[in-house]
Order: structure tokens, then sequence, then C-alpha cells
């Protein structure tokens, strides 16, 4: 009788435990499809990427799916019962932060095309102080960028100017560009431009003067990025060196690689190399990476 309750007790246990433990991965689950997913396409916006929110998760899932399945079948997860719960463990840690995967995209993205837009931001600096001596208005300098530059600059001033035919105060609209472009740049203009929209001023020269700042601080970055390179490489290097040796094992000696890769020790050495590796990265990065 008392082993029935003992029974009991811990199936009732084990029951509870298996249903919290579903309902805060739906939850999990329904957050990352929503509210994840909304940001996420919201800030694709920004950079005239108009994806749904539905297939921003979509991705996401498709992804984890794909690791957890690799990791899976890798640390044989069809061997046996045992075997199974070990490689969906493994699955489950190597297939959730793949979930980020939309958003790491997203940074890379952005970082590449804010680059763009500053290197653009000099030439437009040049054209809007010539316009400008030719007469022309602060507004009609940014339409001139607007109709003749390239994207991604002219994509950023052409929805600025929208946003003033729609009724949309101009000093708000330079307020939205800064936040939705996040260049320290175009926050310099845009700062000159309001304090000479207020004050008075010769916004030529001041748009001369800001471009050759920037054009200066882009040969100081250049000289850095040439002075830390070597750091950089060899970074990369050592962090890839782990994985080549890896690979090249795995198709030199599969018969060692094999067991080695399905074993809970294995496993663990593998997610421990794995973290001090992207330590490393980051402790590289940081020191090599100076902001000016």
């Amino acid at each position: 009788m008392m082993l029935v309750i003992i029974l009991v007790l811990m199936f009732l246990s084990v029951s509870g435990l298996a249903y919290v433990a579903i309902r805060a991965l739906q939850s999990g689950a329904r957050n990352y499809s929503g509210v994840y997913a909304q940001e996420t396409a919201s800030a694709f916006e920004d950079l005239f990427l108009f994806i749904p929110a539905r297939r921003v998760a979509e991705l996401g899932w498709g992804l984890c799916g794909a690791v957890f399945l690799l990791v899976f079948l890798v640390a044989g997860g069809l061997q046996s019962v045992d075997k199974a719960m070990q490689a969906a463990i493994a699955g489950a840690v190597f297939a959730l932060p793949v979930l980020r995967g939309p958003r790491l995209l997203l940074h890379i993205l952005k970082a590449r095309r804010l680059k763009k837009f500053n290197n653009q931001l000099v030439e437009a600096l040049g054209a809007m102080s010539n316009s400008l001596k030719a007469g022309f208005s602060i507004t009609q300098s940014f339409e001139t960028i607007a109709r003749d530059g390239e994207n991604p600059i002219a994509q950023e001033f052409g929805a600025l100017l929208q946003q003033t035919r729609v009724g949309v105060t101009f000093s708000d609209a330079l307020d939205n560009l800064q936040e939705r472009v996040g260049s320290d740049d175009l926050t310099l203009v845009c700062l000159a431009v309001e304090t000479a929209r207020q004050t008075g001023g010769n916004l030529t020269g001041i748009f001369e003067q800001i471009a050759t700042t920037i054009r200066e601080r882009f040969r100081i970055e250049n000289r850095i990025q040439t002075l830390t390179a070597q750091g950089k490489l060899q970074g990369i290097v050592v962090g890839a060196m782990p994985l080549i040796i890896g690979a090249a094992l795995m198709i030199v000696d599969p018969g060692m690689m094999i067991p080695f890769l399905r074993s809970m020790m294995g496993l663990a050495i593998v997610v421990i190399v794995g973290v001090l590796l992207t330590c490393g990265g980051l402790l590289i990065r940081k020191i090599v990476r100076i902001d000016v």
C-alpha cells in the first residue's frame, strides 16, 4: 500500500513538473512568435526591409529546428532511449541560442547600412553646401539628395521629407531621422541644421567643416584598423583552429570522433570549448575595437 502511494505521488509530481514545463515552453513560444518577431520586423522596417513578423518567426524556428536535428543525429539520438534523451538535451542546448538568429542578422545588416550611410553623408554634405550657395533652402537641399543620391541616404532623406509633407514639423522629422539611423555624424548635422534654423548662421561653412571632421575621423579609423588587423587575424585563426581540427578528425578518423560526440562527457567538452572560444573572441574584440 505504501509503495502504491509513493508511486502515485511520484507520478503526480512528475506530471505537475511536466505540465509546468510545457506551459512555460508554450508561453515562451507565443512570446517569441508574437512580441519578439514583431519587434524584429519593426526593426527591419527601419532598414526599409519590410518582412512580416510571421516570416521572422518562421526563420527563427526553422534555424532552431535544423540545428536541433543536426545535433540530435550527430549525438546518436536514434540508437537507444538513453541516447535519445542525451541527444535531445544537447540539441536543445545548441538550438535555443539560434532563435536569436534573426536579431543577429538585423544587427549585421544595420551595421553595414550605417557604415554605408556615413560614407555617403560626406558627399551629401558637400552637395548640400553647394545647393545652399546656389540659393536653395535647406529643405530643397534635402530634396536634392533624396532625388539624386543613392540608397540608403536617399531613402532616409526621402522619409524625412515625406514626414514633413504629412504635417510633421521639420524638427520632429529630424529627431525621427536621428533615431531611425543611429549615426553620430548625422546627429551632428541635425544639431547644426536645427541651431542654424533657430539662431541663424552660415550653414555652408558648417557643412564643409563637418565633412572635413568626418573625413579625418575616417582616416583615423582606417589607420586603427590597419594597426589592429594582426590581432583580429590571430583571433580568427585561434578561434577557427578547434573547429578545423575537429572537422579534419571527423573526416580522417570518424570511428574515434563519433563515439566522443555521442557521449555526455564529449558533449560537455564541446559546450565548454564553445563557451571559452566565445569569451576569447569577445575579449579580443574588446581589445582591438577602439572608438574614435
